[in-house]
């Protein structure tokens, strides 16, 4: 039998710290197909003292030669056992598949006693809630998967059109679509200890505004809903105004500024 090693924590977690000693952790989890690398152009957009962290899903970057994963817990789990020690307080904020990943983080880290501060979802059903928009990539070949994932944006077209390149991405990237088409949180009770904020673009065939406000049943302690012009990927032209809505988030579940809770 084939061992397989475990991944080293920071294959795991990227880890970015700011200029100045940080107040609070951002845990950043990427969207179906993607990687850490995708979201470390944040950190220019975040305040000094909140450190950025990201997490690297199965089958891609250093951890290409992993098994590719079968279920969420294959993409939380890690991502919770790989936080850094020293975190400190934790905001937690996934893009599309990344908001279920996100919130089974949230339940993992509630479980063991670290719930987060604050939970942001951005363009995604809520946990509850059936695949409306499910791809099967099962049923797709290689193109008509490419021609999928191009509809959604996201995924630099260079790298989709280049069949090298397309040949490494694309198992991850069925993996996750495959994960996402099925997910769904069979107990509607469940509630994270947290405020949970959703963003998403009034465009967005994937997750429609209008249904967003769904996650406001995962949580008793505050919600708020935002939506910005655009599509699937509505914050990739307007980071700053992402960012508008995000650093408040941030603001307010520093310990500095939330106080003792």
């Amino acid at each position: 039998m084939t061992h397989t090693p475990h991944p080293a924590p920071e294959d795991v977690v990227w880890d970015l710290p700011g200029t100045a000693p940080h107040r609070l952790s951002l845990l950043v989890l990427p969207h179906a197909g993607g990687n850490a690398h995708a979201y470390a152009e944040w950190r220019e957009h975040l305040p000094a003292d909140v450190r950025l962290l990201i997490g690297q899903y199965p089958g891609r970057g250093a951890r290409f030669s992993e098994p590719l994963p079968e279920s969420v817990d294959d993409l939380a789990g890690p991502v919770v056992a790989a936080l850094p020690a020293d975190a400190g307080e934790l905001v937690v904020l996934g893009h599309s598949m990344g908001s279920l990943v996100a919130f089974e983080v949230v339940r993992a880290l509630q479980a063991a006693g670290r719930t987060p501060r604050a939970l942001i979802a951005s363009a995604c059903r809520a946990p509850f809630l059936a695949n409306p928009c499910a791809v099967h990539p099962e049923l797709l070949d290689d193109d008509a998967l490419v021609a999928a994932i191009k509809e959604r944006g996201g995924t630099d077209d260079g790298i989709l059109d280049e069949p090298e390149l397309r040949e490494i991405v694309l198992p991850s990237i069925r993996a996750d679509f495959a994960i996402d088409d099925v997910y769904c949180c069979a107990d509607r009770g469940v509630r994270v200890a947290c405020p949970v904020t959703v963003i998403g673009g009034d465009a967005d065939p994937v997750a429609p505004a209008e249904n967003l406000h769904h996650w406001s049943e995962v949580t008793d302690h505050g919600f708020t809903r935002q939506v910005l012009p655009g599509g699937h990927f509505y914050f990739q032209q307007q980071l700053p105004a992402f960012f508008a809505l995000v650093n408040p988030v941030l603001e307010a579940a520093a310990p500095a500024a939330a106080g003792a809770r």
